[in-house]
This record gives C-alpha cells, structure tokens and sequence, in this order.
C-alpha cells in the first residue's frame, strides 16, 4: 500500500498528457489479460495494439512540448516492458481459444532480460541515475511489438509458407531478430552503466593490485 501510495502522490505532482497515457497502458494490461483469458483473440490484439499507439504517442507529445518527467523517465519504460513481457507470455502459454506459438526459450530469455534490467535500472534510479534506452533497445521494442501482432496470425503464416517447419515462420523469425537485438542492447546497457554504478558504489571493484604492484599504481 506505500507503494502504491507513494506512486499516485508522485503521478499528482506529475500530472500531465504523456504520463497519463503512460498509466493508462498499465491499465490496459489486465484488459489485455481479461480478453485474453476469455478467448477473446482479436480484442486482446486489438488492447495490444492500442497499448502499444499510446507509447507512440506519450513519446512524441513530451518531446514536442517539453513534458518530461521523472515519473514519466520511470512509469513509460515500465508500462512498456510489462506490456510486451504479458503478450509474450499470453501467446507462449495460450489457452483451449488461442494456440501458444511463441517458443519458451525466447520468452526466458526477454523475461530474464527485463528483470535484471528493472533491478539495475531501480537501483540507479535511486542514487538519482535515470538509464535511457539507447537506438538498439528502440528497435528491439519496435521488432517485439512486430512480431507479436503476426504471432496472432500464426496459423495464417503456417499457410501462407507451405514446407516451412512452424518454428521458422515470419513471425517467429522477427521475434527471434527481436531477441537478438534486446541481447546486443543489454550489452551497450550494461558497458554505459557499470562505471557508473562503479563510482556509485552500487558495484563492487573486484581488481586486485598485480603482483608488486601497489594500490596507488592501480
């Protein structure tokens, strides 16, 4: 509850379009959940797809009028891992409606990924360090938002690319591409960060003075 306490009283203080849209694509997770769950396969793509132009938008309408915020630097990375991370995990488990069709091992790795991200990116975030996400991660998102709207027409693809094995169709192949370039994003997170957390203190210097040499030398 003090969480979420301390959350609306930050959301207050940053009141604004771009934040709220953020909120609202946070909200609109347990919709996509719902219809999911219902077997509702069009109308959880279509929440997706309406979760996913709110990002679009947040974006553009607080670059174009200066509404950046720390609550926005924090809530619209978050909505979108959240959001990306539910569909991934809705169309891998699926249901008796809807066919699970992406693979475990692509979903571990995201999810492993989005973790380690949220716990450094949390800890940074409160030495007063906000991780902006670089060319690469953008494109990663962009290629997950891709490839999922096709997973939902998996089955027409399996159609579509007779001979093909289901696991090499266009759709997992861009999910696969996503997976790839999420990978090389958390190594340019991880090279720009670490120094930081270094002189932060946040991470330990493991490097031991060589043989004859002295601390001073390091």
């Amino acid at each position: 509850m003090k969480f979420v306490r301390l959350f609306i009283s930050t959301f207050k203080e940053s009141f604004n379009v771009p934040n709220v849209l953020s909120v609202i694509r946070l909200l609109l997770v347990p919709v996509y959940v719902v219809f999911f769950a219902l077997g509702k396969k069009y109308h959880a793509l279509i929440t997706f797809m309406v979760a996913c132009f709110t990002d679009l938008l947040d974006g553009a309408i607080a670059r174009k009028f200066n509404l950046i915020t720390d609550f926005g630097k924090v809530v619209d990375p978050l909505a979108d891992k959240v959001m990306v991370v539910t569909a991934m995990l809705s169309m891998c488990i699926g249901n008796k409606h809807i066919p699970g069709v992406l693979p475990w091992l692509a979903v571990l790795i995201v999810m492993a990924k989005e973790g380690f991200m949220i716990y450094a990116a949390t800890k940074l975030y409160n030495s007063g360090v906000v991780v902006y996400s670089n060319i690469v991660g953008k494109v990663a998102h962009c290629l997950f938002i891709l490839g999922l709207v096709m997973s939902y027409f998996h089955d027409k693809f399996v159609e579509w690319c007779p001979g093909l094995p289901t696991w090499f169709t266009p759709d997992l192949m861009v999910i696969w591409l996503a997976v790839v370039s999420t990978l090389v994003a958390l190594n340019f997170y991880v090279k720009q960060n670490v120094p930081i957390g270094k002189a932060l203190g946040l991470i330990k210097d493991h490097h031991h003075p060589a043989e004859g040499e002295t601390p001073a030398e390091k």
